[in-house]
């Protein structure tokens, strides 16, 4: 264990470690300032956790960054009070600052990839750390550093210190930042959204490593975060933040026991599952307003389903009920919440039928990339990224590829698309072959096959306007007739996807994390495809955006008859949007079937490992119970021998490390590829 520092807050238990009272942030001129944090009041004791939830764009991050006085440019304290251990902050001058942060106060970022210098080596930057903090150089800073990452659970930490950061797996740069936030000794650790691009196994492992070390040290953690499956396996209490104010608090029990305030419930209501298969979700309309504007009422007024006269021009005050408190006038006069208004709509009607025939087939695609060295660079080894993959995805149907980060499911994507080339195998479209054809042959591919990309920012041309992107492919393929013909068509699809004809006219940077993610289905739309493969299309979007997506595609695929090829790491929307489902681990699927016999009753040990490591809002009580999936992906240059798994496997034996097993067909199209499944 790390020694830890007792602080002034360790005198007296009650006494709160972290006291934020009325606090206002603004950024931007006088004349129309933005107002982020517009009044917040919580408190934090030692060794607790405080979980701050809600949309993005609701004020959360940017009361982290308020709390430890690191605002951007144009940002201010306007108002209220921050005390640390009972000490003023605000009264600190910047010099005393910086020995607050990084020391008592530390961060844990939500991009690990943007925040680790890439020119520096891990040692480099937690010895920075130490010298500042804690007067630690030479020997005893490098020990330290080596104590640091072993404690974070990196493995080798001697050598692994002179290593940068991209020679680090996504998990592992999390955990070498944790390492940094905890190289200060810090009182409270604020980790904003730590796990939101991590895979199921990683984020049960950095979750399981967060709240050792919080015991171990005693700390109280500032969680932010949209995931309420991370809230219910972390918090002891939890906040909701809606549009710069908390509108909600209580202990986490209470609160997923009967979230109070209607925005709360919508949260919950928007969530998919397999329960919701078939129905749309209930998802919240609208985004969060502005907040360069005056508030006359409730904030959430426009948004909300329960809405009456009073809540447009009054704001609500706090009321109490029991251990939670929310601000919401229904709560006024009331004993007990109305129902809820409305709520998820029918389920659609049946979706005409298609044939049986695979409109997409896959056999035994192989995707191998050289690694080459030396001056004369030759090949002195094979990244076997795809290493015989067989796929069947039939039209209007959705075929989830599931899997770790690393494991093959993206290059499976790119070379179903043949955006790369194939080492090996087939891929039949409509039963013709497409693999290794030329671009004149491609073109009735590249029309009937799209992509949705995980970064809808990094995938829209800044400098086109909407639409002009989505109008691009339609000139490039030949599709929609002439200019008026595509402006029209251009025009019908925008209000298909939930955004105003008038938006054409804008660029990328002029919407939401949502919005983009609909345009660039829109984009995809425009050439009529048959089959669009979704890379990650929802992993950085919070609850209710993601719940609007998923409704969206529900309602395209069954008015158009399109064919999902939707590669994810969220099982919990595997559950309610796929059809079916292939797992994937070091470049193979092992194992496929129908998603209601692969979900309900996993046969691999790789599928329940990654079934049992997604945190449910069901089982809060789960924290710190069952233990985090064992070990790292191996590297595809490497594979083990025998079955890839059988390192993280609890049940494997000789035979397991000798050879890789052979498909075993199961009940209902199911089928598995290990020597001891478990046959339900």
């Amino acid at each position: 264990m790390i020694g830890y520092t007792r602080s002034v807050a360790d005198s007296d238990p009650a006494a709160p470690l972290l006291a934020v009272s009325g606090l206002r942030v603004a950024i931007g001129g006088a004349a129309a300032p933005v107002r982020p944090v517009a009044g917040i009041d919580l408190s934090l004791r030692a060794g607790e956790t405080f979980a701050l939830l809600g949309e993005s764009g609701c004020g959360k991050s940017m009361t982290a960054l308020a709390i430890a006085r690191l605002l951007p440019d144009g940002g201010r304290i306007e108002g209220g009070s921050l005390r640390l251990a009972g000490e003023d902050l605000l009264a600190f001058s910047e010099a005393r600052m910086r020995t607050v942060r990084g020391g008592r106060i530390g961060m844990v970022f939500q991009e690990p990839g943007t925040s680790l210098n890439p020119v520096m080596t891990v040692y480099t930057q937690i010895a920075e750390v130490l010298a500042r903090h804690r007067g630690l150089r030479g020997a005893a800073a490098r020990a330290e550093a080596r104590r640091l990452l072993e404690a974070v659970g990196i493995p080798d930490a001697e050598r692994r210190l002179d290593d940068y950061p991209f020679q680090f797996s996504g998990g592992m740069k999390q955990r070498v930042m944790i390492a940094m936030a905890l190289a200060g000794e810090p009182e409270l650790l604020i980790a904003d959204e730590p796990t939101t691009a991590l895979d199921v196994t990683i984020q049960a492992q950095v979750l399981d490593l967060l709240a050792r070390l919080q015991r171990e040290r005693g700390m109280a953690l500032l969680l932010i975060t949209h995931d309420l499956g991370v809230v219910a396996r972390m918090a002891d209490r939890v906040g909701v933040m809606y549009a710069g104010e908390l509108i909600e608090t209580g202990e986490r029990a209470a609160f997923f026991a009967s979230p109070l305030h209607p925005y709360s419930r919508k949260l919950f209501a928007a969530l998919p599952d397999g329960a919701q298969r078939g129905r749309p979700l209930d998802a919240l309309a609208g985004s969060v307003p502005a907040l360069d504007a005056a508030f006359a009422g409730c904030r959430f007024a426009s948004r909300c389903p329960q809405v009456f006269e009073r809540c447009r021009h009054e704001a609500p005050d706090w009321r109490q009920r029991g251990g939670q408190a929310v601000r919401c006038h229904l709560y006024d006069d009331a004993e007990n919440l109305p129902a809820a208004a409305g709520g998820a709509a029918a389920a659609l009607a049946a979706p005409r039928t298609h044939s049986d025939a695979p409109l997409l087939e896959v056999q035994g695609l192989q995707v191998h990339f050289p690694v080459r060295k030396g001056l004369l660079r030759r090949t002195v080894g094979q990244v076997r990224a795809v290493d015989g993959v067989g796929l069947a995805l039939r039209a209007g149907r959705t075929l989830a590829l599931v899997g770790e980060s690393g494991c093959g499911k993206t290059t499976v994507g790119k070379a179903v698309l043949q955006l790369i080339a194939a080492s090996g195998g087939t891929v039949r479209f409509d039963g013709r072959e497409v693999a290794g054809q030329d671009a004149a042959a491609l073109r009735p591919l590249r029309r009937a096959v799209q992509m949705v990309f995980q970064d809808p920012f990094a995938s829209l041309n800044p400098r086109m306007t909407i639409g002009e992107i989505i109008e691009e492919g339609m000139v490039a393929l030949g599709v929609g007739g002439n200019a008026g013909e595509r402006a029209r068509r251009v025009d019908a699809l925008l209000e298909r996807i939930g955004l105003s004809a008038a938006m054409r006219h804008r660029y990328p940077h002029e919407f939401s994390g949502g919005q983009r993610q609909r345009i660039a289905i829109a984009r995809a739309l425009a050439v009529e495809p048959r089959v669009i493969v979704c890379d990650e299309p929802t992993s950085a979007l919070d609850v209710s955006v993601q719940a609007q997506l998923l409704n969206l595609m529900r309602e395209l695929q069954h008015e158009l008859g399109l064919a999902y090829l939707f590669i994810t790491h969220n099982l919990a929307v595997v559950e309610y949007l796929a059809h079916d489902v292939a797992v994937m681990y070091l470049g193979r699927i092992v194992e496929q079937g129908p998603a209601e016999r692969v979900l309900a009753a996993p046969a691999h040990p790789y599928t329940r490992m990654l079934m049992a490591a997604v945190p449910r809002i069901e089982t809060p009580q789960a924290v710190g119970g069952a233990p985090p999936p064992a070990g790292e992906l191996p590297s595809p240059l490497a594979p083990p021998a025998g079955c890839h798994f059988h390192p993280r496997c609890p049940k494997a034996d000789e035979r397991c490390r000798r050879e890789y097993p052979p498909a075993t067909a199961l009940a209902g199209g199911h089928e598995v590829r290990c020597h001891w499944p478990e046959i339900h």
